[in-house]
């Protein structure tokens, strides 16, 4: 896949063998994300002080639908980024980070709207409690949010369907509704399976 680059060099001259490590590692992004508009590069020396002597800089930009992912710090060790090379494996390592995870939440926001999340009641205290969730996260919910039901009528182990708000709460992610359901409704083919089961010891 051919994705549109632009690569700039700032405080230092241009290097063909660095020029062409980037291009090498931009023509395995899509491995990352099949739909990625544009990439930009830049790399940089920041202006050095006889005191101080300071590593190389690489910033990029990743253009996809909705979205541009950047990577603008040092990821790695800093004696590293003394080697533009060693500099420029350390932030496509952190961009392919960030696709893959942007790529997994666009197909969980995908599976939502076909399916709704569900999971199982593991922990209640006496206004909120805790979902094993099917995507194999443990979603905190308030008495609030239930629906459908009171809070005082779930138990541990109950099955329920549940939104998960923007962000997260202070105890992570925070379910914005919780529906009881029937057990029966309750897909265990969608539990991750290096999830233990809800309920069992460790």
């Amino acid at each position: 896949m051919q994705v549109p680059l632009e690569i700039a060099f700032h405080n230092l001259e241009k290097s063909e063998a660095l020029e062409q490590k980037v291009r090498d590692r931009v023509a395995k992004l899509h491995r990352f994300h099949d739909r990625i508009v544009s990439c930009r590069v830049a790399i940089e020396v920041p202006h050095r002080s006889r005191a101080h002597a300071l590593g190389y800089h690489v910033r990029i930009e990743v253009r996809v639908p909705e979205k541009e992912l950047v990577v603008s710090h040092d990821p790695g060790p800093q004696e590293d980024h003394f080697k533009p090379g060693l500099a420029v494996r350390d932030a496509f390592d952190a961009m392919e980070r960030q696709l893959e995870e942007y790529g997994r939440r666009r197909r969980g926001v995908v599976k939502s709207l076909n399916r709704p999340l569900q999971g199982r009641v593991v922990r209640l205290f006496a206004d909120h409690g805790f979902i094993a969730a099917t995507d194999g996260r443990e979603i905190y919910f308030h008495r609030n949010s239930v629906v459908g039901t009171d809070f005082d009528n779930l138990s541990e182990e109950a099955t329920v369907e549940l939104e998960v708000m923007e962000g997260e709460s202070p105890a992570g992610p925070q379910a914005s509704t919780v529906k009881a359901i029937p057990p029966m409704r309750l897909d265990p083919g969608q539990m991750d399976p290096g999830r233990m089961e809800p309920g069992s010891p460790g």
